[in-house]
């Protein structure tokens, strides 16, 4: 498979970096990281900014290679990463635009591309979490609104958000999967209650939200009654097959600090450090051919952007999404663990953001789906294995 640029791609690199290199130096100073309000309007700047330069959507292109261009070129350049805009922009969006009504698509999708709007998402719950289809929220409709009563954990932006992407049992007669609706609930609507909850890292990025005969037009519902299971899991393909794609450039660029850092503090005499090092270069140039690889196998296909769109046998519709978040966030918690060993006593502290980093990474094997629940999709839909009873 041809995995090099076509002329009209390295032009949209081109222009790309240039631009970059014109707005970046402008930009203020990054608010603190326990300043969600602060965090959010710098967020929004940015990705007005995007908007009003035709870079907004880029994101949702049809053709996949410019979106990875697009994402490379704007991390190498340290632009600002999507922050606040992480779900409407990563998991919300691209879902709407792939299974919401033209209707949904002219309300939503414009306000998410110009920042204008954030989206947070609702399906984890206390006792529904690797087990998603197990949740007990409910959605009792009610004429033309639904109404919602429960409970959702790990809501990422819930206290800046103004959407929530909302993942709830509409028929609880039916078997677990086949009773759930996808919905979009405005989070001004009476009966939230939002209560944020603080990582090991320091920031409260996450929220418990609690929701009390909460009123959710049905039609804010996307794709049809009951059939929500799908729907969601459309964007977990895209949660678990192009959300990371950003992230692996950053970890090429931290790994090539590292080795410059060992170098300079005399770490790197230690060959066991080398060889661990060595191996995460191969291993993140491994994961990025993947990548490129599924954007082909889709592109040449005819999936467009979309991941699950086609493709050979380890596309992202068959479970290629979940190898590659399986690899890489095992990958991503290795390299902040070298990272520690590099940074010797600096590794406590918590200042530095390495440190911080490597807190996080240790979220990574169980957001978007734990590595056991990856293992498990990739011995069904690719070895073909029985399901378990």
């Amino acid at each position: 498979m041809d995995l090099s640029c076509t002329p009209e791609e390295e032009d949209f690199r081109a222009r790309l970096r240039r631009w970059l290199a014109e707005v970046l130096p402008k930009l203020p100073a990054k608010p603190a990281a326990a300043d969600w309000p602060g965090r959010r309007a710098y967020d929004a700047a940015w990705q007005r900014m995007l908007y009003d330069a035709g870079y907004a959507e880029v994101r949702w292109d049809t053709d996949p290679a410019v979106q990875l261009i697009f994402l490379e070129e704007t991390e190498r350049a340290g632009a600002p990463y999507v922050g606040a805009n992480f779900v409407g922009l990563l998991h919300a969006g691209p879902t709407i635009a792939a299974e919401g009504t033209d209707r949904q698509r002219r309300r939503w999708l414009p306000p998410i591309l110009r920042g204008d709007e954030i989206w947070c998402q609702g399906f984890s719950e206390p006792d529904a979490g690797s087990d998603l289809a197990a949740l007990r929220t409910r959605a009792v409709r009610d004429g033309e609104t639904y109404v919602v009563s429960g409970s959702k954990i790990w809501t990422s932006h819930a206290e800046v958000a103004d959407w929530c992407e909302l993942l709830v049992r509409t028929d609880p007669g039916a078997p677990k999967h086949r009773g759930l609706s996808w919905l979009a609930m405005p989070m001004d609507a009476p009966g939230i209650t939002v209560r944020p909850l603080r990582t090991l890292a320091g920031p409260a990025e996450f929220a418990e939200v609690f929701l009390d005969e909460v009123r959710v037009p049905v039609a804010n519902r996307v794709g049809e009654e009951n059939d929500g299971w799908r729907v969601s899991m459309v964007t977990l393909s895209f949660e678990r097959g192009t959300a990371f794609v950003g992230e692996v450039v950053a970890c090429r660029r931290v790994l090539g600090e590292l080795a410059r850092m060992a170098r300079g503090n005399g770490r790197w005499d230690d060959a066991v450090l080398r060889r661990r090092l060595g191996r995460l270069s191969a291993e993140f140039s491994a994961l990025w051919r993947l990548i490129q690889w599924n954007v082909g196998a889709s592109r040449n296909a005819g999936g467009g952007g979309t991941p699950g769109a086609g493709g050979p046998p380890c596309s992202l519709e068959l479970g290629g999404g979940s190898i590659f978040k399986l690899r890489y966030s095992h990958a991503r918690q290795e390299l902040y663990d070298a990272a520690a060993e590099v940074l010797g006593a600096g590794a406590l502290d918590a200042g530095h953001p390495w440190v911080a980093d490597r807190l996080s990474s240790l979220s990574y094997t169980i957001a978007a789906g734990t590595s056991q629940i990856q293992q498990n999709i990739i011995a069904e839909r690719i070895l073909g294995l029985p399901k378990g009873r």
